[in-house]
């Protein structure tokens, strides 16, 4: 079974192409205008093994649009690698540490989007990211993966550290929740 997908999408807003291989060893190529971004997603690959090549560029400059098109492309792009989900163990969490930062991440891939963040960032950018893009990237990420995903910031006072305890956290909890584990898929519906 393969698990890799091609994906683009293009706008008015944004050029996006993203290769992604959920079965790889962590090896990214990250290009998009935000540098923050770009490593945040650099974290995203390398601590989920997941291959991650993406390629995006802001047409309007604005890094709104950016970041929301590249997690409506990651999500979908992984939801379809993933097809029925046969054999995956499905759940996964964990409390990850990172300096002054401790993040708890709990989440389900159940088809059920659903996401919600309990965090008090006081800073208004970290870098070239406006810090209000962290709630917006991974909810639009679980909506459009169908993923059920819960982010509480446990310590912290450095944005930067807190956003990317975050992303490895998410990291860490996809690899473990797409491992398969057998042949079944893990509902009593018989889908997921």
């Amino acid at each position: 079974m393969q698990r890799q997908i091609e994906k683009t999408r293009t706008t008015k807003e944004t050029n996006i192409k993203l290769k992604i291989n959920l079965d790889g060893n962590g090896i990214y190529s990250i290009n998009t205008p935000c540098r923050f971004f770009n490593h945040m997603l650099e974290q995203l690959s390398a601590h989920s093994n997941m291959d991650i090549n993406l390629e995006a560029d802001a047409l309007d400059g604005n890094f709104h649009h950016l970041i929301e098109d590249c997690a409506i492309v990651l999500g979908n792009a992984i939801k379809e690698a993933l097809a029925d989900k046969k054999g995956i163990k499905r759940y996964s969490s964990i409390i990850l540490p990172m300096d002054d930062a401790l993040v708890l991440c709990a989440l389900d891939v159940s088809q059920r989007p659903y996401f919600k963040l309990f965090a008090d960032i006081k800073d208004e950018k970290t870098d070239d990211f406006e810090t209000v893009l962290f709630y917006h990237f991974f909810n639009t990420f679980a909506y459009n993966l169908g993923l059920c995903l819960h982010i509480k910031i446990l310590d912290g006072y450095d944005t930067h550290h807190i956003i990317e305890a975050s992303f490895k956290a998410v990291a860490r909890c996809l690899a473990e929740a797409f491992k398969i584990e057998g042949d079944k898929i893990p509902s009593t519906k018989g889908v997921l």
